[in-house]
């Protein structure tokens, strides 16, 4: 063999170096072999954790992007391996997470043979990432692997798939080193107009009611400080999406909440009370606009966005601010004047005031009865000093956690947005430990959700990776319970579950696990799992039939949440 040859499998392993990969999540498999192969001579410098599916790889690789702001990587064989990612790429496509996803492939002289294990991973996954390439050459690698960097973290990030045939894995070929800065055609940084620019610091001082919508685009620019500085110059108002949320303190005082159905009901009120709404790096989804015919309609708009084909998609702006928030923001500050808008920003405190006396209060603050999931958060939130990295599941722990734990510090939230995925929770907080190894993960989890990648605490018992869990069980797929409380006059279809008993699975992996059942238990309990060395899971019974509020229910405007549930109209038998 030339001694300047290398494998295609050796070169990926350079190539991801190259990239400053540190951390890869994976499981191995035939047509990945060779590639798994050269990853044991790499052992020190990419560090690789085994995961018990597929799916959880690509989740973990979520959470370490969001948290750290860097490019996530997994890695799986071929067929089913690759097949089992496909969730949490579509999951990281809708929620711009950057991401890249290695999966095996049988050799190029084989494909479209129906070969063992052959799938169409290009086809397949081509609608739900931001680019993807089959590598059928070894020469391709450093390459493809370069450019799969590049696309992934710039502009709107999002996920990236390489699909790695066999052959090229094992084919000798003299490597050397490739960085992709530019590609022809591919705009990820679009460059503003200067007019555009004057023109939204004008509506900003022109307008009485300004009212800001801040996204996660706002984090993923690393744009924090520069959207304080505009808010707090002009005193603009503002609420956070979900995937926001931290994207400024919970505490700051022209922080009036968050955005959408299950968001707090002053920020969704005023929407629609607002002379200028200002949108920044979000996306109008609809859990935010409601009913879009009434969304804002009295407003003039103004949308920072940095993806074109973002602007005018659901909600049609007054003036499109075309960019990167992190330079577009300063530069509106600089124009706009000093303000104050005293009256208008008062104007949100009787809504504010309203949801704590019919909602906040009784949630946070229980007087009797069952465990609340609501307290829970809190509790959990304050005992670690609000400066947790939040992570959690899909359903009611979701929009509960998303209500009730609050923020210091940015990429703090990692929860499945858009793509509502269960089964998120654990493996995304695995992912977040390695991102953000010096901070506390605190996973929120329903008992659904939690049985749906169970199988990981398998690889959280390996690898003693020290995420606090704590699973808010009520015996219920909890959110599906109430929409069928509220829309389904209470048929409770296959939403009661009964579980196992989770303190005998946490000690099957070696996890200490605490029960709390009784307020009075809570505290301890908790303060105990924060100051365990490891992980720790911390199962909290909670009131079965417990309910999300405020609510927008589906197609109302954004201005009519319910602070309380309507009562049913049922037959005398069924009450």
């Amino acid at each position: 063999m030339d001694s300047k040859k290398i494998t295609g499998a050796e070169a990926l392993m350079r190539s991801l170096e190259n990239e400053g990969v540190d951390v890869l999540f994976g499981y191995p498999g035939g047509a990945i072999m060779p590639t798994y192969d050269a990853l044991y001579d790499h052992k020190e410098t990419l560090h690789h954790i085994l995961v018990r599916h597929e799916q959880a790889a690509v989740h973990a690789a979520q959470g370490y992007a969001r948290v750290s702001g860097r490019v996530g990587c997994a890695i799986v064989t071929s067929g089913p391996g690759a097949m089992n990612t496909i969730t949490g790429i579509a999951d990281a496509m809708i929620d711009s997470t950057p991401l890249v996803v290695i999966c095996g492939q049988v050799g190029a002289a084989m494909l479209g043979t129906d070969a063992f294990q052959e799938v169409d991973v290009v086809g397949v996954t081509q609608p739900i990432s931001k680019w993807n390439y089959q590598i059928r050459r070894a020469e391709d690698i450093p390459w493809a692997v370069a450019r799969a960097f590049y696309i992934a973290r710039s502009g709107r990030p999002g996920p990236v798939v390489l699909d790695f045939a066999k052959n090229a894995q094992t084919a000798l070929i003299e490597y050397e080193p490739q960085t992709v800065d530019f590609i022809r055609s591919y705009d990820p940084y679009p460059s503003t107009d200067r007019q555009v620019i004057v023109k939204a610091a004008d509506m900003i001082n022109n307008s009485v009611k300004p009212f800001m919508l801040v996204g996660q685009g706002v984090e993923l620019a690393d744009a924090g400080e520069e959207l304080l500085a505009l808010v707090e110059k002009a005193q603009i108002p503002f609420g956070q999406t979900l995937l926001g949320l931290s994207a400024a303190p919970t505490d700051h005082p022209l922080n009036m909440g968050m955005l959408g159905m299950h968001g707090n009901l002053a920020p969704n009120v005023m929407t629609n009370q607002c002379d200028l709404l200002i949108a920044v790096g979000m996306r109008f989804d609809d859990r935010v606009t409601g009913n879009l015919k009434t969304y804002a309609k009295q407003a003039k708009i103004i949308h920072f966005e940095i993806d074109p084909s973002e602007l005018g998609k659901n909600v049609r702006p007054t003036l499109s601010v075309l960019g990167d928030c992190k330079v577009t923001l300063p530069e509106v500050t600089r124009l706009v004047k000093k303000a104050e808008h005293k009256a208008w920003i008062d104007g949100f405190k009787p809504y504010a005031d309203k949801e704590y006396e019919k909602v906040i209060d009784a949630a946070l603050h229980p007087k009797e009865g069952p465990l609340l999931m609501g307290e829970v958060v809190r509790k959990v939130s304050e005992a670690a000093n609000n400066e947790a990295i939040m992570v959690t599941d899909v359903g009611q722990n979701q929009m509960f956690g998303c209500r009730y734990f609050k923020f210091t510090h940015p990429h703090s939230v990692v929860t499945s947005g858009g793509c509502g995925t269960m089964g998120f929770g654990i493996p995304a907080a695995m992912g977040a430990c390695y991102g953000a190894p010096e901070r506390t993960v605190c996973m929120l989890c329903g008992d659904g959700g939690f049985q749906m990648t169970i199988q990981e605490l398998g690889t959280i018992m390996e690898n003693r990776i020290p995420v606090k869990m704590i699973l808010l069980n009520n015996n219920f797929l909890g959110n599906v319970r109430q929409w069928q409380y509220m829309f389904f006059n209470k048929r409770y279809s296959f939403t009661p579950m009964m579980n196992p008993d989770y303190e005998k699975i946490a000690a099957g992996y070696n996890i200490p696990c605490r029960t709390v059942v009784e307020r009075k238990d809570l505290d301890d309990a908790v303060r105990e799992m924060l100051e365990t060395d490891g992980p720790f899971l911390l199962q909290c019974a909670v009131k079965e039939e417990d309910n999300v509020l405020p609510m927008t229910p589906p197609g109302a405007n954004v201005d009519e949440m319910l602070l309380e549930l309507p009562p049913l109209n049922l037959p005398e038998g069924r009450r």
